[in-house]
């Protein structure tokens, strides 16, 4: 969730730290850590943590798990957190949280992350009460509780934590745990926004491209956009690309939405790089190329993207960037097809018809340009009609019972 994190705060000297020999190993831990002298700083820290001195404690257990200044150790770490949160330190609480949460060193463990993650929260810790937020609001240690999680999130956002008041208004936007209310989302994304955090600008970016909680501005959902996309967010990067494709918010400019179409396409985004597809099989601010189509085409569908499979398919049966293989077109537009997509489901209604990659079945024929219709191709119930022109009664009765029965697949990547 969260890497583990040395911090400064000159003011927890006061917790515990009584001798005047564990005072000066702790201040001369400071001074080290300050200009960047881990080893010295470990030496010292460890020194005052051997005195017990429970802020101590919980840096040597920082050093241990970054492997700063001594070789990295979880084992070590666990160790020094423990004996720092069994003396009530909230930071070695919420690190002890983040240990079990993630199994570094030890077994996964959600529950003993809950519980150190709670310690940690009572006490006011804003990171640990965002962090308990996640727990319940994906059902990890404890049942999953969206009043508990929007409850968390809302302490550690009124402290100002960027991370809960970004999740705090995405529980607004989805009305989970609270009424729906798009203008708390927009409130709560704009504040994790102003700080910086990516998300929260990309979300904050939407919220003014839909017009959700706020007037629809272009102008300003580019500018949010921009400053997640130049944070590496790759959604951002995506919908950046989107807006200078479409003239939105900005004058079109197909260069430079091929540039952001990359940038998250290299990072795996199978929205853009279905986009980028489109842009190399156009020939839109890029050399036409089929081969460079195909390939992006490829990488988004096996993300599970519906429009990618179905214009790989057509890629297959064409013969466009790759050998002619009509096994491979009917597999795709199958995989779309599956998803709704109604183009990959009017496909196959003709593959059927002719037999095309597929045994001639006018009852799949029949199937699917039933479907393909009532997603709203009127076109399709052309196929269908004529189709039918050919088919017994039987036939069409069966047709219409697996029309009927037919349940939409969510997209999911190919193993």
């Amino acid at each position: 969730m969260c890497d583990l994190a040395l911090r400064l705060a000159v003011a927890v000297l006061l917790l515990g730290l009584a001798s005047a020999v564990r005072a000066d190993a702790y201040e001369n831990g400071l001074s080290a850590a300050k200009v960047g002298d881990m080893p010295a700083a470990f030496f010292e820290f460890e020194s005052a943590a051997r005195h017990g001195g429970a802020v101590a404690q919980s840096y040597v257990g920082v050093l241990y798990a970054n492997g700063q200044g001594v070789a990295q150790d979880y084992a070590q770490a666990l160790n020094w957190f423990r004996k720092a949160g069994e003396q009530g330190f909230g930071d070695a609480q919420y690190n002890l949280g983040l240990i079990y949460a993630n199994g570094r060193g030890v077994p996964q463990d959600d529950k003993k992350a809950m519980n150190w993650y709670r310690k940690a929260a009572e006490q006011g810790l804003p990171e640990a009460q965002s962090n308990l937020g996640l727990m319940y609001a994906y059902g990890r240690g404890m049942t999953q509780d969206y009043v508990q999680a929007v409850n968390w999130y809302r302490m550690a956002a009124e402290q100002g934590y960027a991370a809960a008041q970004a999740n705090l208004g995405f529980m607004y936007t989805n009305g989970l745990g609270v009424a729906p209310n798009d203008a708390q989302a927009v409130k709560w994304y704009r504040k994790a926004a102003e700080q910086g955090l990516a998300d929260a600008q990309s979300k904050l970016g939407f919220m003014y491209f839909s017009g959700q909680g706020v007037n629809q501005d272009y102008a300003q959902a580019l500018e949010w956009f921009r400053k997640a996309a130049e944070q590496r967010l790759t959604a951002a990067q995506s919908n950046l690309g989107v807006m200078y494709d479409n003239g939105l918010g900005v004058a079109e400019d197909d260069a430079i939405a091929v540039n952001w179409y990359r940038k998250a396409a290299e990072q795996g985004d199978a929205d853009a790089q279905f986009n980028l597809g489109v842009m190399y099989a156009q020939g839109l601010g890029v050399k036409q190329d089929d081969a460079h189509a195909f390939a992006w085409y490829h990488k988004s569908a096996e993300q599970g993207l519906a429009d990618a499979q179905f214009n790989l398919g057509l890629m297959y049966a064409n013969g466009q960037g790759v050998k002619r293989d009509m096994n491979q077109a009917v597999n795709w537009c199958r995989k779309a097809a599956e998803q709704s997509n109604f183009g990959a489901q009017t496909i196959l209604a003709l593959m059927y018809i002719r037999g095309d990659g597929v045994p001639q079945d006018f009852i799949q024929a029949h199937k699917w340009s039933s479907l393909a219709t009532s997603n709203g191709y009127s076109e399709a119930s052309e196929i269908r009609d004529g189709v039918a022109a050919n088919m017994t009664t039987a036939q069409l009765a069966e047709a219409n019972k697996l029309a009927r029965e037919w349940q939409p697949e969510l997209g999911e990547g190919v193993n």
